[in-house]
């Protein structure tokens, strides 16, 4: 049986997550989830998976139809004692082909346990920025 991994802060895990991403590895993925069935992952198309043998599944459904690459930016980080949330903005690769796909929309979310951190909550979706541009056009009056 493999040594459980530990991570010492949420950075640490989610630098390996996008690691384990890089290299299609869906057992090392798993590896960085909380052991809980109540666990959560929203990709991108809206399907919302709870527990860990569906997100498995899905990671692995993944990796054997493409090979990813992903650059995150870092948005916001909210750290407390045993939980985070990660806000991050990611640009996916989808194979060889060198155009990107997103930007995507992703929270995380950390807890802190015995062995370590890990995550809990995972959600991302399409960015339509729009939006935002459009609210930051209208001008605002405070009454």
């Amino acid at each position: 049986m493999p040594q459980a991994l530990s991570f010492a802060s949420p950075e640490d895990l989610e630098a390996a997550f996008y690691d384990a991403i890089a290299h299609g590895d869906a057992d090392l993925l798993m590896q960085f989830w909380a052991d809980d069935e109540q666990i959560v992952c929203v990709h991108p198309t809206g399907v919302q998976l709870t527990g860990l043998a569906p997100i498995r599944d899905s990671w692995l459904s993944i990796f054997r139809s493409t090979r990813l690459r992903v650059q995150a930016r870092s948005i916001a980080h909210w750290h407390g004692t045993i939980m985070a949330v990660h806000h991050l903005t990611e640009t996916l690769f989808v194979g060889a082909d060198p155009s990107p796909h997103g930007p995507l929309h992703v929270t995380h979310v950390y807890l802190r346990g015995p062995q370590g951190w890990r995550l809990i909550s995972r959600h991302a979706s399409a960015a339509d920025n729009s939006h935002q541009a459009m609210a930051e056009a209208v001008p605002h009056t405070l009454h």
